[in-house]
């Protein structure tokens, strides 16, 4: 544990919990004071289940202890979760074997993004219209961020509750992640994908081939930012139509 005055050189701080055997990072942490220790301690204390404390009784149990690596100190509150924001999507991105379950603060407005996302997010004009055939689909949920290309087509591809009847009209696939217009698609075929739903029931939803649109298309729609169309609370994935505003 520290000592007083130590805590006050400290002040706050990110820290990495360390697997003693293969000397790895599995947690990444901000905080003051003994923020560091306290996870050992409720491993042992609480009964509660998560992939870090379950990876500090594995530990604990082999007869080893945890390690702890300070990363930076002597920093503001704001830094430091900023610090540990960035090592989280890091690690994410690299497919790192940690146990944070939470993205870091302000991850998602400000955290990793390839070039293009960058250039997207600053550059977006309102998308006031929409051509027939078109439909949006919403990738939040389905996208890596910072994948590129590939990784927007695999989160778009599938699989939707699309009606049965709207499928031999849409003729094209616009991505959205996060309020922007960031890639389009020509759909060659659609496809089947069977799904079940929360209450057990199997329904249908829909996945698509297709390869990028037309440069025409691309031009008209990409960067464009459809954030205020959204109402608050929304979920459906899935926009047909776009208003003038």
């Amino acid at each position: 544990m520290f000592d007083q005055k130590t805590i006050e050189h400290l002040k706050n701080y990110v820290y990495l919990l360390i697997d003693p055997e293969t000397d790895k990072p599995f947690y990444v942490g901000e905080g003051a004071g003994n923020r560091v220790f306290e996870h050992a301690k409720a491993a042992v204390v609480d009964n509660d289940e998560s992939l870090k404390l379950d990876k500090i009784r594995e530990i604990i149990n082999s007869g080893a202890e945890v390690k702890h690596l300070l990363l930076k100190h002597g920093l503001s509150k704001n830094v430091a979760l900023k610090i540990e924001a960035s090592i989280i999507d890091f690690s994410r991105h690299f497919s790192l074997q940690m146990t944070n379950i939470a993205g870091g603060h302000d991850s998602i407005e400000n955290g990793l993004m390839t070039t293009e996302e960058a250039i997207r997010k600053y550059n977006a004009m309102p998308l006031t219209k929409m051509d027939s055939g078109f439909a949006i689909i919403n990738i939040n949920k389905t996208y890596k961020r910072g994948s590129g290309f590939e990784g927007i087509y695999q989160a778009t591809k599938e699989a939707w509750p699309i009606d049965r009847s709207r499928i031999p009209s849409l003729r094209y696939v616009l991505s959205e992640y996060r309020g922007l217009i960031v890639e389009a698609f020509s759909v060659q075929s659609w496809y089947e994908v069977p799904a079940v739903d929360r209450s057990g029931k199997l329904r249908v939803r829909w996945g698509f081939e297709g390869v990028v649109a037309e440069e025409a298309i691309r031009n008209s729609y990409i960067n464009t930012s459809v954030a205020h169309l959204k109402k608050p609370g929304a979920s459906f994935p899935i926009r047909y139509e776009v208003k003038a505003v």
